[in-house]
């Protein structure tokens, strides 16, 4: 499995100012192999991680998945 290591704050920054999604992003890799994305900090410690899917199918149901979860936490901090 090919793994990508992404410095997070720049990456999140670079979203912004492209006005676009992680998730576009993601689409874009697909390339029928599995990838394992790690998201680093600035001093290079591991935030989190992230299998990117095969398929366009399971990445639709990740951001989904994604969302409800999000969706949840916003709410037991409100």
């Amino acid at each position: 499995m090919q793994k990508i290591e992404i410095k997070a704050e720049q990456f999140f920054e670079l979203l912004k100012l492209k006005d676009t999604s992680m998730w576009e992003i993601f689409s874009q890799m697909i390339d029928g192999n599995e990838k394992e994305i790690i998201f680093l900090d600035n001093e290079d410690k591991i935030l989190f991680n992230y299998i990117l899917p095969s398929t366009q199918e399971k990445l639709e149901e990740d951001r989904k998945e994604f969302s409800k979860q999000f969706s949840e936490k916003l709410a037991e901090f409100n």
